[in-house]
């Protein structure tokens, strides 16, 4: 069984305490977002667990103690570096900032634990294709050395994106044909294995890999790991990763970006993030006397003895 962290908020930037505490006390609740009342909890262990997912705009918190979580766990993680400033995402550092710390974070755990995601791609009269390729080609040319590969990924045209991004430019098949021909060009100009995200669309002409952002094979790779073949189920729909369980909670991040499909309101976010509790076995807020705790099936995949890490 694997976690992943950062799939409904961003756990490393703002979370990293509670997070190791979480692993120093070997366990973590988590409440069910469609039935909050049911709780489940899972072991922290390396036993318990096949491997640790990280996604963060910034790993700068969590810098100092991941090589010890790594010697741990196995682990992967995903760095999002886009073309976007303050206006879209504010609580985001600069890209020049990010790709430093990238760069740091690479040179602890080793790049081939380490993916650069670009994403979701999106278009307004200020982000155009031009500005696109332009941003990707300067941070390919940067970062190619510590990644294991890139991802992209169009942005996906939910009710509420349209609600919080009126200038929001609805995209193309042409359009995404001609990111995806730019993006291409430029990721095999630099070596880099570049593949998308979460859609079924076919852009292998242009040197981009199919989707899949995080499977047995890439996880055993990244961390000298043989693991027993399993069908990837995926999150959702044209996803095609292995499962994993999320211990984060949604509205609980504070970076305001705009573009954000895990909170329903950024003042909420902020307030839930003020009421944290580092010491709670929950991300946000504490068990009530109604609430249902199980402990999740957390089946072990058989795997074989590491080759040496």
């Amino acid at each position: 069984m694997f976690i992943n962290t950062g799939g409904r908020t961003d756990t490393v930037q703002y979370y990293t305490a509670w997070l190791l505490q979480r692993f120093a006390e070997g366990y973590v609740l988590t409440r069910n977002p469609l039935f909050p009342h049911k709780v489940t909890r899972y072991t922290l262990t390396p036993e318990s667990v096949d491997g640790v997912l990280f996604c963060s705009k910034n790993y700068t918190p969590i810098l100092p103690y991941i090589q010890d979580i790594a010697g741990r766990f196995n682990i992967y993680c995903y760095y999002t570096i886009t073309a976007y400033g303050k206006d879209m995402e504010p609580g985001v550092p600069s890209i020049d900032e990010s790709m430093e710390t990238l760069e740091a974070l690479a040179g602890l755990v080793g790049k081939q634990r380490v993916a650069w995601r670009y994403d979701p791609v999106l278009l307004t009269g200020q982000y155009t294709i031009a500005l696109h390729l332009d941003t990707f080609a300067r941070m390919a040319e940067r970062l190619t050395p510590y990644v294991d590969r890139c991802i992209f990924s169009f942005v996906e045209m939910y009710a509420k994106l349209r609600h919080n991004m009126p200038e929001l430019m609805p995209l193309s098949l042409a359009e995404m044909d001609t990111l995806a021909r730019g993006l291409g060009s430029i990721a095999v100009r630099h070596g880099l294995h570049l593949q998308t995200c979460g859609t079924n669309a076919d852009y292998r002409q242009y040197g981009i890999h199919p989707s899949a952002c995080m499977t047995l094979e890439m996880m055993g790779r990244a961390n000298n790991v043989h693991f027993r073949p399993r069908k990837h189920k995926g999150m959702r729909q044209g996803c095609h990763c292995m499962e994993s369980r999320d211990i984060g909670a949604y509205d609980t991040c504070p970076n305001g970006c705009r573009y954000c499909y895990a909170n329903r309101n950024p003042r909420r976010a902020q307030e839930n993030y003020r009421q944290h509790d580092p010491h709670s076995p929950l991300l946000l807020g504490q068990l009530h006397s109604g609430d249902v705790v199980q402990q999740g099936v957390q089946k072990a995949l058989v795997r074989e003895e590491p080759r040496g890490r």
